[in-house]
């Protein structure tokens, strides 16, 4: 072995730098919010050519929009004002939900506001419809809407609105019921068939980053899911059928969905190449949709499959059955601190079979180290003849020297899973854990944790056997428990409690592999 890194060493700051890079680069180097769209519908090219495949027809090719006699301020006239126990949205003379706030007391902004999730700035809103025909869409933002009722609370089984719009000899009818779930049905009715496309508008900018995902969310008719990240729209995206048409941020999403016949649904490339979504309606229409966080258990009550609105990314097949399991250890201890110990506790227990080798064998090469140490001084000029007698060495005595790496290279995609999982679940904003965490979607704010986690991780070092041959490699290794720890200040307290219990369950299971080889070694002395 020469002063090189051993595979053991390689494996570990792979994983290191691996997670400065996915979680890192997030949380100190990408800002947090972006500005809120400017309202694009003035200023962006607004055709989209038929497809053979969906026969869809232009949408709402008016490049004039922004000649329209239409001043800031009766764009922002509230027609209709719609009250729920967890919302309030408005409704604007172009028949546009133009705001939404989440009433709950869990999500209300650092300065004690109610967040808002729509907002008339925004480049396209939900209910937002734009003919083909370029006089009656010229026509169609220009003309109020009527309303039966200007203002609603929700009831239980739904209350309804009728918004009706004259534009020349088409009326247009939307009838909207909506429920407190933040669930809608919508009905929109033309006195004669005119080709348009309506919106369930732009993303929520509430809670944008640049590794959870934002952008446009498509659930394919043949069940699959894909994604259109902002900034890589490019007009030319068409799905027939679509399930479910979702907008959103990290935490809240507004969609469309239609679960049996499915919708036409069309990608416009908004300010900055954003997505933005609509679909293809006819003179009697029929749809249903959403806003609101993406709370896996409300949405599941809706309808099981809107879940899939919750993405995870590449490792979304490992992190929903995570998730899963972390809801129904919230349901058993009725706190989520508390369940992400229990889900943690439970991984380290299925993956011990894993990390159980891995801890044998670094052991075991830990045992052989003077050995080696031996042939490298015996062989130091011949590598080819090292590598041999260093081949036997570890035969003869069942060590693997990859035996530590490949347990931890098969953990990293379920590590990965976890972290996205602890980011992405909206439920934690809000949690209480113990005494001083009161919200384990943002940062310990006396960094308690951060200081636990680097001491367990420093104290799981200190008796795990290793085999540096070069000392500067080792005062790197040391030096990794405060690096963590310095960067860890700022993470969510969710995801600090779940690395500093992983650390305890390492330093519970290395203890026990230790205790195994120091009763093996003392009975191999007895029998000598």
């Amino acid at each position: 072995m020469t002063d090189k890194l051993t595979p053991q060493v390689r494996v570990i700051i792979a994983t290191v730098l691996s997670f400065l890079f996915f979680a890192l680069y997030d949380h100190f180097f990408i800002p947090k919010n972006v500005p809120l769209a400017e309202n694009n519908s003035s200023k962006i090219e607004q055709n989209i050519t038929s497809s053979p495949s969906s026969d869809m027809t232009t949408v709402a090719s008016s490049n004039d929009i922004s000649n329209s006699p239409v001043s800031l301020k009766s764009e922002n006239t509230i027609l209709v004002t719609v009250k729920a126990p967890s919302y309030e949205l408005q409704i604007d003379r172009l028949g546009r939900i133009a705001k939404f706030y989440l009433s709950e007391s869990k999500y209300k902004d650092d300065h004690g506001e109610r967040i808002q999730l729509i907002d008339a700035s925004q480049g396209v809103l939900p209910l937002e419809v734009r003919f083909s025909d370029k006089s009656v869409n010229t026509d169609a933002f220009l003309m109020s809407y009527s309303a039966d009722k200007n203002i609603i609370n929700v009831e239980e089984s739904g209350s309804s609105v009728i918004l009706t719009q004259k534009l020349g000899d088409v009326t247009i009818s939307k009838t909207v019921t909506f429920f407190p779930s933040g669930k809608y049905d919508l009905h929109v009715k033309l006195s004669q068939a005119k080709d348009y496309f309506i919106s369930p508008g732009f993303r929520p900018n509430a809670a944008v980053d640049s590794y959870t995902f934002h952008g446009a969310l498509i659930k394919k008719a043949d069940g699959t899911i894909q994604t259109i990240s902002d900034g890589d729209a490019k007009g030319d995206e068409r799905f027939s059928h679509a399930h479910i048409v979702a907008a959103a941020d990290k935490y809240y999403t507004t969609f469309f969905y239609e679960l049996n016949t499915g919708l036409e649904t069309v990608i416009l490339p908004g300010k900055e190449s954003n997505p933005l979504l609509f679909v293809k309606g006819n003179d009697n229409f029929q749809l249903n949709g959403y806003v609101g966080p993406k709370e896996y258990v409300k949405l599941k009550e809706i309808h099981a499959e809107l879940t899939d609105v919750v993405e995870y990314g590449f490792f979304t097949f490992i992190a929903k059955p995570l998730f899963t399991l972390l809801s129904y250890l919230h349901g058993i201890f009725g706190n989520w601190g508390w369940a992400i110990v229990a889900m943690t506790i439970i991984v380290r227990l299925v993956l011990y079979p894993l990390t159980y080798k891995g801890m044998v064998s670094m052991n075991k090469l830990k045992e052989l180290a003077p050995k080696v140490k031996e042939l490298q001084k015996k062989y130091g000029d011949d590598k080819q003849k090292l590598n041999m007698h260093m081949m036997e060495l570890y035969k003869k005595h069942g060590a693997n020297p990859m035996g530590g790496c490949l347990p931890i290279l098969l953990q990293i995609p379920v590590f990965f899973a976890v972290y996205r999982v602890l980011q992405n679940a909206i439920e934690l904003k809000g949690a209480a854990w113990i005494l001083w965490v009161h919200d384990l979607a943002i940062m310990d704010p006396y960094f308690i944790l951060p200081v636990l986690m680097g001491l367990t991780m420093f104290l799981h070092q200190r008796i795990t056997p290793t085999t540096f041959n070069d000392p500067m490699q080792e005062k790197i290794m040391k030096f990794l428990p405060l690096i963590f720890t310095f960067f860890f200040v700022t993470f969510p307290a969710g995801l600090t409690l779940y690395w500093f219990t992983n650390n305890l369950a390492s330093i519970v299971q290395q203890f026990y592999v230790n205790k195994l080889f120091a009763k093996k070694h003392e009975e191999e002395k007895a029998e000598k």
